[in-house]
């Protein structure tokens, strides 16, 4: 049993999990090696040592959340949202809210700095996936199938952007809005969804025009005009243009590892949100690829894993965990070439953070244990047709198929 269990495992995506957070981890020391001894007077593997324990962590969580069968979380659902929910009220209610950057975003617990809106992500999945499990029947019903997932969404949202961190809350709702459509919803039902919304919006704009302020805020307003015009928008737009200059100068070999110019002060953040530059400019066009190609990977093979499950509640957290990868991934990277504007989001598995890293980590590892469940079942429980007379009979054995018959 335990070999069949073995053999069942998509080794694939562990060793594509483990390259990617290994490379993060060269690319975190080269990046941050400058500014751990510059602006903070500590050595220069500061960060590389504390990123190594966030793997370390990581990959405990990623290995218990592979054996775990993901068919518990179900049950569990509900205490889950309770306490992460608690965690992002508590932003607003108690000291220990840490602000950085105008953003109440991390809770100390324990001495160590986690981020709630990090692990919101992953219980949002979770719930959705349950809840919409449950809900297969009367699915596309308003008021009992739609409404109430999406209310509990968006009030999350509400409590992520109100510390405020717009990057996260953006990631979360997408997430909601590709399992809503994920669900075995109709599409009737999914475009009156989308025109209640729309009606929300057009309802709620004269009180936006009054208030700007309730999303413009002054670090917003910042990132907005350093995005549309970097080069004259001063200190607003130094992070986008210094991010310009490590790209081109990479070319598509790069200037070799450990030589980026950029990383010397210029660019900010480059061990975190900005660290593809950094790898642009050292690994050139290939060391790109590489990131991109192994993210991309791992999202393809969640949405193959949620298209070959039989189970509703696995398919969904396969397509939960996917687009959240590449819904990460896509803010990060337009943030980094100028798509859209700066939402301090990082790059998976690559970008310093122990509780991205984490979660993404227990994220990666419920969707092994999901792969490993539809790869068991498609090895040893295939369907009726092999029990079939002429399947059970080889040339040299024949088998009687006797019948019961039940008064």
């Amino acid at each position: 049993m335990v070999k069949k269990i073995l053999k069942s495992y998509d080794y694939s995506l562990i060793t594509v999990y483990i390259l990617l957070c290994l490379f993060g981890l060269v690319m975190i020391y080269s990046a941050s090696m400058v500014i751990g001894m510059q602006y903070y007077q500590v050595s220069s593997d500061y960060y590389y040592n504390k990123q190594l324990q966030h793997f370390f962590l990581s990959i405990f969580f990623f290995i218990f959340t592979a054996v775990f069968p993901y068919k518990a979380y179900k049950n569990n659902r509900f205490l889950m949202i309770i306490v992460l929910l608690s965690l992002l009220s508590a932003l607003f209610v108690i000291s220990f809210g840490y602000v950085s950057n105008n953003a109440g975003r991390w809770v100390e617990i324990g001495g160590k700095m986690i981020q709630p809106s990090e692990f919101i992500k992953l219980a949002t999945i979770i719930y959705l996936g349950a809840i919409y499990t449950k809900k297969q029947s009367y699915l596309n019903e308003m008021n009992r199938g739609v409404f109430p997932p999406l209310i509990f969404l968006c009030v999350i949202c509400f409590l992520i952007l109100r510390q405020p961190d717009l990057g996260t809350a953006v990631i979360t709702f997408a997430i909601g809005f590709t399992m809503i459509i994920s669900s075995g919803m109709a599409l009737k039902t999914i475009l009156k969804l989308v025109g209640t919304g729309v009606f929300i919006i057009v309802l709620l704009l004269p009180l936006f025009l009054i208030n700007k302020d309730i999303i413009l805020t002054d670090g917003r307003v910042d990132r907005i005009e350093g995005f549309l015009d970097p080069f004259t928008s001063g200190d607003e737009g130094l992070q986008l243009v210094n991010s310009y200059l490590a790209i081109g100068s990479g070319g598509i070999k790069g200037q070799g590892l450990g030589q980026s110019v950029q990383k010397l002060g210029y660019l900010p953040e480059g061990h975190t949100d900005f660290i593809m530059a950094v790898i642009a400019e050292e690994l050139g066009l290939f060391g790109v690829l590489f990131v991109i190609a192994g993210l991309a990977f791992l999202v393809l093979r969640g949405l193959y894993v949620g298209m070959k499950c039989k189970d509703p509640f696995g398919s969904l957290l396969a397509f939960g965990i996917s687009s959240m990868i590449a819904i990460q991934t896509l803010i990060n990277l337009g943030g980094v070439v100028g798509l859209i504007p700066i939402t301090g989001v990082t790059l998976p598995f690559i970008s310093y953070g122990g509780s991205s890293l984490l979660v993404l980590s227990m994220s990666l590892g419920i969707l092994v244990n999901v792969s490993m469940f539809v790869r068991y079942e498609e090895k040893y429980k295939p369907g009726k047709e092999h029990l079939r007379p002429e399947t059970m009979v080889s040339s040299n054995t024949k088998v009687t198929l006797k019948s019961r018959v039940h008064n």
